[in-house]
C-alpha cells in the first residue's frame, strides 16, 4: 500500500511559492507519512531529476509529472514512467506554449534547482499558458511515452475538462481523474455526478505550499509505483 500526492508544484510554477524546493517538498511529504509524490508544475519537468534524486536519499518514490494545459485550457495532470519519457513529452509541451515571456512581478519566478536546492537558473517562457495542443492530442501524447492521463480537479468551476468540454470524451481511454480536496464529501459529489463512478479517482493537494501538501490518507493498493503502468491504470 502506497500513501500518495501526486499533485505538488514546486518553485518552477510561477504559482508555487519559494520554499517549495526539491528538498522542502520531498522532506515534507516524508514527515506527512508519503510514500510516493509526484512533482507536477505546469508545463515542465525541469525540477523532476533534482527531486527524484532527493527522493531516493529520503525513501521517498517521486513520479515524474506535470500539470499541462491544453487549447482548451484544461488543466491533465500527466504522470510518466521514467524522467526519460517525461522528458521527452515535456520537449513537445514547452514547444506548444505561446512565447510570452514570464513577468516575474506578475506571476512570480520560475526557479530551476538542484538537488541541493541550488538556484541553476530561471526560464523566461511564461509556463501558465495554455498549450496548443488539443485535449486529444495531449492524450495522445502521454499515452505516446507509456503516461497516464488524468484530467485534473475536475469538481472545479475553471480548468476542468467538465467546465470547459462539459464531458469526459467517451472516445479516449480515460481511466483515471482527479477531484480536488475542495470537494470534501466525494460520495455526494459522486451521487450527483454518477458518470464519473467508472473512473478511478485520486485524491491530491495540488499544493503550491509546504503546508498544503496532502497527510497520509489517499492511497493505492500497490507495492510500488511502478505498478499502476503496468497496468495501464489505477487501483485506488
Amino acid at each position: 500500500m502506497l500513501y500518495y500526492d501526486f499533485h505538488i508544484h514546486s518553485a518552477l510554477s510561477p504559482c508555487g511559492d519559494k520554499d517549495m524546493t526539491p528538498n522542502n517538498i520531498v522532506n515534507m511529504a516524508a514527515l506527512s507519512g508519503l510514500n510516493a509524490i509526484a512533482l507536477s508544475d505546469h508545463n515542465t519537468v525541469g525540477n523532476v531529476r533534482a527531486a527524484m534524486a532527493v527522493g531516493r536519499a529520503c525513501g521517498v518514490s517521486v513520479v515524474p509529472a506535470m500539470e499541462v494545459e491544453t487549447a482548451e485550457e484544461v488543466h491533465v495532470l500527466t504522470l510518466y514512467p521514467s524522467i526519460d519519457a517525461a522528458e521527452e513529452a515535456a520537449a513537445v509541451v514547452y514547444k506548444s506554449l505561446p512565447d510570452i515571456k514570464n513577468r516575474p512581478d506578475i506571476f512570480g519566478e520560475q526557479l530551476f534547482m538542484d538537488e541541493d536546492d541550488n538556484v541553476t537558473g530561471y526560464e523566461e517562457k511564461l509556463l501558465i499558458s495554455p498549450t496548443s495542443l488539443s485535449f486529444d492530442a495531449l492524450f495522445d501524447l502521454v499515452k505516446s511515452v507509456g503516461g497516464i492521463f488524468v484530467p485534473a480537479h475536475v469538481d472545479r468551476h475553471s480548468y476542468s475538462v467538465l467546465t470547459n468540454l462539459g464531458f469526459i470524451p467517451d472516445n479516449l481511454d480515460i481511466k483515471c481523474i482527479e477531484v480536488s480536496k475542495a470537494t470534501e464529501d466525494l460520495d455526494a459529489y459522486l451521487a450527483a455526478r454518477t458518470e464519473l463512478k467508472k473512473y478511478s479517482i485520486f485524491r491530491n493537494s495540488d499544493a503550491h505550499y509546504l503546508a498544503d501538501i496532502a497527510y497520509a490518507e489517499a492511497y493505492l493498493e500497490c507495492d510500488s509505483v511502478s505498478d499502476i503502468f503496468r497496468t495501464k491504470g489505477c487501483h485506488l
